[in-house]
């Protein structure tokens, strides 16, 4: 392997397997990469949802699915399965999930470059909801599908009814 010069005085791990040298980021064009999940129980006709609390840093007050922002390196699947454990205590399995909806977002409260968020549905998974992030979130719990509150944040909100009316499967937000 050649033995490349650091750019710009940062330093370059030696690659170790055989993918290509990764080049520098293009941090000014990032886009927040942010996975939602649509636990549907289908037999009672219910989904989970959230409800954001007075003290949340966004959506204060409104309903949300559990949704949350990938970490560095991590699979989009990865970031389903943690965000969803993490807000409601419900455990999912990386291959029960499906893509059900995509939303990409001109920008976002803590995404000034936009964001994509990637809603994936299962209808298989273990335990109960609970409120793992009381103060984050002020109720985490099951909702009929034909009764969704109506003060949720508008594009998940968007995606979900997408999914449940078997709508278009993307959805842009912000964009002229």
């Amino acid at each position: 392997m050649p033995n490349n010069l650091p750019d710009e005085g940062n330093l370059v791990a030696q690659q170790t397997d055989n993918r290509p040298q990764a080049l520098k980021p293009a941090l000014d064009s990032m886009t927040l990469l942010v996975a939602a999940v649509i636990v549907h129980d289908k037999a009672a006709n219910r989904v989970v949802l959230l409800q954001r609390s007075e003290n949340a840093k966004f959506a204060q007050g409104l309903w949300d699915l559990p949704v949350g922002k990938s970490e560095p390196g991590e699979p989009i699947t990865e970031t389903a399965v943690r965000e969803l454990y993490e807000e409601t205590g419900l455990t999912v399995k990386p291959e029960a999930l499906k893509v059900a909806h995509i939303i990409h977002g001109a920008w976002g409260v803590e995404s000034p470059n936009g964001f994509l968020t990637v809603v994936f549905a299962t209808h298989e998974w273990t335990g109960e909801p609970e409120n793992r992030e009381p103060s984050k979130h002020s109720q985490v719990r099951w909702v009929d599908a034909d009764a969704v509150p109506d003060n949720f944040v508008d594009t998940t909100s968007s995606a979900l009814h997408r999914y449940l009316t078997g709508g278009p499967e993307v959805s842009l937000d912000g964009w002229q």
